[in-house]
């Protein structure tokens, strides 16, 4: 379906639907560089997005202004919390993804334990738990060592959290 204009007329009904709703704007949460299961930030800055903040982590905040002079959209304090006194691995997932659950308590659990790191799983099973969440990718986001990681959650695989880590040392 690439190249036939359907994003482009979707996001064009989502800016019609926020104007005749009388809101700021769209907004909406990408990664600086492409991170899995969140938006093409390249793609949103052509279609006149522009980026209103970034985190340590690499996300971004992009927004598109129906309101000229509304404030800019900020991340929640929480987002820039620092981890860095958690140590070794620590994964924050939701539901929103049928895999994530099987995949952190199967093969992330039986990974960490195979390379002896620590680990802490955090479900993100209410609003209140993903709003307050270190991350806003609450998919499926892994720190190692108080840094983020990861979005993608193949990296629950061993020989993937292998690669990844050996790239980080």
């Amino acid at each position: 379906y690439k190249g036939k204009g359907y994003g482009k007329m979707l996001l064009q009904k989502a800016y019609n639907d926020a104007s005749e709703q009388g809101k700021c704007g769209l907004v909406t949460v990408a990664g600086i560089k492409k991170f899995h299961f969140m938006n093409d930030t390249a793609w949103l800055l052509r279609q006149g997005f522009e980026i209103t903040e970034k985190t340590s982590d690499g996300f971004c905040l992009l927004t598109k202004k129906i309101q000229s002079d509304a404030p800019n959209p900020k991340f929640k304090s929480c987002v820039k919390e620092d981890i860095s006194s958690k140590n070794g691995l620590v994964a924050y997932y939701s539901n929103r993804c049928p895999y994530a659950e099987f995949s952190v308590k199967t093969f992330l659990t039986e990974t960490a334990k195979n390379k002896n790191i620590p680990l802490e799983i955090i479900k993100l099973d209410t609003m209140e738990k993903a709003q307050s969440a270190p991350t806003p990718a609450t998919i499926f986001s892994l720190f190692y060592n108080g840094k983020m990681l990861t979005t993608d959650i193949s990296v629950c695989l061993e020989n993937r959290l292998e690669k990844l880590l050996g790239a980080i040392k």
